[in-house]
């Protein structure tokens, strides 16, 4: 069995061990089971719908779930998860150049035309300057075969920018003209970037005083400090009626190949998981959308039983209490999570290293736990030799600065040995 087999047959016994014993510990009021969402995936588009919420002020309305394609490599996997997340309500989709999904869309589309109307279709790309996006956008539209998309995106704002470039590319008269004539062409209807830049209060809070911007997706915890510099860009954005999109919300936060059960332990932490029949995964979900401010949660859906699980969630999603997220940071926290969410660089400066933490971390969650193996190593190999090399950082220093509270220690000789 391959490393890639591997981890996807841990994460879907994980899966699969949630739902049985959340299902056995509350009896009749279980979620439905795998018979029953197969029977809801033959019912296309009469299947209910999952709940909706505005995207800003944009006008459109997004499913709480929002179907992540970045994982998926394999054809025959991903159109069978495409048609099976619309069979079970998703009706927000997400792409883009650096995924390869973008041909899976377009055979979908070819089968299926009546779908394209009925979803919200987003892409993205990696221009250098604003004009870029044009020739980028037209390039995106032949691989996805549509006319339009409703949201082209920055792919990762900041990655290939220096902070002060990317603030005035989403700031600068060359991008509001070009914003103008690609909404005037309506090839898109609205613009937006993603990005997990550790300096990303700084792009988000930019990008709502600019104006130009309608949706921003972004690392996102449910747990974030209300006084830090993220919670209150998103506050500005959200006045300014900026769109937010959560992502990077659920891998890393337990572990993919768990060394004791991990189910019982985390429900021991976290009663209220058991009393409201949530695998861990869908507590997290749930505790994102008790955030008003987040109007939806874009998750890398890699198997059937996952995205049942996710789906599961968006239907019986009710708010959180603020008691009922604690228990549930502390039940995460207390198994080392392989990526911090809310990374600002703080772990780094506290280390005294310039190696990027936070990326290095990230990089290996993305190997881990979403199996993007190959762009995982890209983008470990993009990094400078200054930003790769740990060595002689203070890592118990990282540790206690990291609000996630990351074991830089272990995880970090994991990234060499995964990644270099």
């Amino acid at each position: 069995m391959s490393h890639d087999q591997a981890g996807g047959t841990d994460r879907r016994t994980f899966l699969q061990a949630g739902a049985i014993a959340t299902a056995a510990a509350m009896g009749a009021g279980s979620a439905p089971n795998a018979e029953a969402q197969q029977a809801a995936a033959g019912a296309g588009d009469k299947a209910p719908v999952l709940p909706k919420r505005k995207l800003g002020r944009t006008g459109l309305e997004i499913t709480l779930l929002e179907m992540g394609t970045g994982a998926l490599r394999e054809r025959g996997t991903l159109e069978r998860l495409l048609r099976l997340s619309f069979a079970n309500g998703v009706r927000t989709f997400d792409t883009a150049r650096l995924y390869g999904t973008e041909p899976g869309f377009k055979r979908w589309f070819e089968q299926s035309p009546e779908v394209r109307k009925q979803i919200v279709l987003v892409t993205k790309d990696n221009p250098r300057e604003p004009k870029d996006m044009l020739a980028m956008l037209d390039k995106r539209l032949a691989a996805l075969g549509t006319d339009y998309v409703d949201m082209f995106f920055i792919h990762g704002l900041g990655d290939d920018h220096s902070l002060d470039d990317a603030i005035n590319f989403v700031k600068g008269r060359e991008f509001k003209e070009t914003a103008e004539a690609i909404r005037k062409s309506g090839k898109a209807k609205f613009l937006g970037f993603s990005s997990h830049h550790q300096d990303r209060a700084a792009l988000i809070r930019a990008a709502a005083e600019g104006g130009i911007i309608d949706a921003i997706m972004l690392m996102y915890t449910p747990w974030l400090d209300r006084d830090s510099e993220l919670n209150r860009a998103l506050d500005v954005a959200h006045a300014k009626g900026v769109g937010l999109i959560s992502m990077k919300q659920v891998a890393g936060q337990f572990p993919a190949r768990p060394k004791i059960n991990v189910l019982e332990e985390v429900v021991r932490r976290a009663p209220m998981l058991k009393e409201k029949n949530l695998s861990p995964y869908q507590g997290l979900l749930h505790a994102i959308w008790t955030d008003e401010r987040i109007s939806g949660s874009c998750v890398s859906i890699k198997t059937t039983d996952q995205l049942r699980e996710d789906a599961d969630a968006a239907r019986r999603y009710e708010p959180m209490k603020t008691a009922e997220i604690e228990q549930l940071r502390d039940a995460a926290l207390a198994f080392g999570p392989t990526m911090c969410a809310d990374c600002d660089g703080r772990c780094a400066a506290a280390a005294g290293t310039t190696a990027a933490l936070g990326d290095l971390t990230r990089f290996l969650t993305y190997h881990e736990h979403h199996g993007i193996r190959a762009e995982a190593r890209r983008q470990y190999a993009a990094l400078s030799p200054e930003a790769r090399d740990w060595k002689g950082a203070d890592l118990e220093a990282a540790r206690a600065a990291c609000p996630n509270k990351l074991d830089f220690a272990s995880l970090l000789p994991e990234v060499d040995r995964h990644l270099a």
